[in-house]
């Protein structure tokens, strides 16, 4: 069984910055990607960023500049460092890795969920 927890969420003002950090544990052969979504109020869960092993990232653009993902491949970790936030901002964060639980089997895994709400 694995799981992911995510942690760092809260309240923030716009223009503060937050990060967000999330933890993998449990029966891992490996990981490959990690990535972040959000889902805001009254709309789809969207991906924010993702990052592979081998440290390649990519962003959505509505947050390009402004947040950066990075990880801890050793500590099966990944992080959100969100700068320059803002009400469109607000929303549940979503931990999320690709997972190799032994060598033949691969699974995807959600965290549980952090809120970020950004007032203006």
């Amino acid at each position: 069984q694995v799981q992911l927890v995510e942690s760092g969420g809260g309240l923030v003002q716009a223009g503060g910055s937050l990060r967000l950090s999330c933890a993998a544990s449990g029966s891992i052969f490996s990981i490959n990607y990690m990535a972040w979504y959000r889902q805001g109020p009254g709309k789809q869960r969207e991906l924010v960023a993702k990052i592979t092993t081998g440290g390649v990232t990519n962003y959505a653009a509505s947050v390009k500049g402004r947040f950066t993902i990075s990880r801890d491949n050793a500590r099966n970790t990944v992080e959100l460092q969100m700068n320059s936030l803002n009400p469109e901002d607000t929303a549940v964060y979503y931990c999320n890795a690709e997972i190799r639980t032994t060598a033949r089997s691969i699974i995807p895994c959600w965290g549980q969920g952090t809120q970020v709400a950004v007032s203006s």
